[in-house]
């Protein structure tokens, strides 16, 4: 161990407290909502050129389009960015992933976009906290590293994904074949709203529901008509029934809509809902009821409904490898007088993806801050240089094999 080194690493990234803060800003003012790809591609090249002094191997993925269900019962594909990745050390025994995402919630017409200071130490802006200035702090933590002489003792690779917004759908093979070739991930998603990092988190999945009836004069024949918005309130109702039927299990239906004259019966209405998962069987059990309701209404006279939508996301339990790498992060941030916690979420994120595929992750590494996903999201600007300090820290004990007993035994013979 070198003291030496080590405190010129900490120190250093110190003293890029104010570029990464300005870093962060010009990125926030880049709108990169899910959809606008333009946008979330001007991100991806303003990254490659922040990365330029990690000297990694830099490619843009394409992804393919984004197929979904509208609100209008029609299929679609919407253009997504690329993903960006870079590469350190591929040949390394000690491989580990880091990710983070480059989109945000906020569309390009959405009012918020800009930021501005709440006070000293809060900067309000969209994605300043999820993820922009997570991003920040993972590629700080990088340059940082490759400083330090035991840094060739880890090669890295690094993925940001253009759709984590909406689930990673075209970004979950990437993902899963990044994981295939590390030993651990890391994901820089903001610390819980209390400082908290993630532990366990709930699966995911989204669903829409199409329902046709028979449309019909209101006035004059309303008794031929099959109101198919009727048919969906009463499934709405059903699975809003569901919720307090399993523990862990909550379902969210949140959008509806139909588009006829006020004096016709609708002969199409269409819903969209949430389910958050607490173990896998949960989602066999899911799945029963959904075809048990596809049943109840299939079998009414005049009506149909079609079911879209999967579990995009499985539940993230802590397994014994998860801990190890808590117990080292603890340690580390103990070192740097970062107080820990860890607690269960019912968010979902990557993490998941990752943890699917057999990756042990710790996936709260970003920011401090709060209010995401909302127009009063803000930044704890000290937090950008102090919890990069806290990557770095974990990324050089790394390096170092302070895992490999759990994540690479045969380098020690095992």
């Amino acid at each position: 161990m070198n003291a030496q080194s080590d405190q010129a690493l900490l120190s250093w990234i110190s003293s890029r407290q104010s570029w990464m803060l300005e870093q962060t800003q010009q990125l926030a003012q880049i709108n990169s909502g899910t959809f606008n790809a333009q946008g979330v591609s001007q991100v991806a090249q303003a990254l490659v050129e922040i990365a330029r002094p990690l000297n990694a191997q830099v490619e843009k993925i394409a992804l393919p389009a984004f197929r979904t269900v509208n609100l209008n019962g029609e299929r679609e594909e919407r253009e997504l960015g690329p993903a960006l990745s870079l590469i350190k050390r591929p040949d390394s025994p000690r491989q580990i992933l880091l990710c983070g995402h480059l989109d945000t919630v906020f569309a390009d017409n959405d009012p918020f976009q800009q930021t501005r200071w709440l006070d000293d130490e809060r900067l309000n802006g969209p994605g300043v906290t999820d993820m922009k200035g997570g991003l920040l702090i993972l590629l700080t933590a990088l340059m940082a590293l490759e400083q330090h002489p035991e840094a060739e003792q880890l090669g890295w690779r690094v993925i940001m994904n253009p759709d984590e917004e909406i689930g990673s759908p075209c970004s979950a093979d990437l993902l899963r074949e990044a994981a295939e070739t590390a030993k651990l991930g890391l994901v820089f998603e903001p610390l819980l709203p209390d400082g908290a990092y993630a532990g366990e988190r709930k699966g995911s999945g989204n669903f829409t529901l199409i329902v046709r009836g028979r449309t019909a004069h209101a006035g004059r024949e309303i008794e031929n008509g099959r109101n198919a918005l009727r048919a969906l309130c009463d499934l709405i109702i059903e699975l809003d029934n569901l919720n307090g039927r399993r523990q862990g299990v909550s379902i969210n239906p949140a959008r509806f809509h139909t588009d006829v004259p006020l004096n016709r019966v609708p002969d199409l209405a269409v819903a969209q809902f949430n389910i958050r998962t607490q173990s896998h069987d949960d989602e066999h059990w899911l799945h029963q009821q959904l075809s048990r309701l596809a049943l109840g209404l299939n079998g009414r006279e005049g009506y149909s409904l079609e079911i879209e939508g999967s579990f995009s996301r499985h539940p993230k339990r802590l397994t014994p490898a998860n801990q190890a790498l808590f117990k080292l992060l603890c340690h580390c941030a103990s070192t740097l007088e970062i107080p820990t916690q860890i607690k269960p979420t019912g968010g979902c994120c990557d993490g998941n993806n990752l943890a699917a595929a057999g990756l042990p992750n710790i996936d709260t590494l970003g920011a401090e801050g709060g209010s995401i996903h909302s127009a009063d999201e803000f930044l704890i600007v000290s937090s950008l240089s102090r919890r990069a300090q806290l990557t770095a820290s974990f990324l050089l004990a790394v390096a170092r094999g302070e895992l490999d007993s759990v994540l690479w035994p045969h380098l020690n013979g095992g």
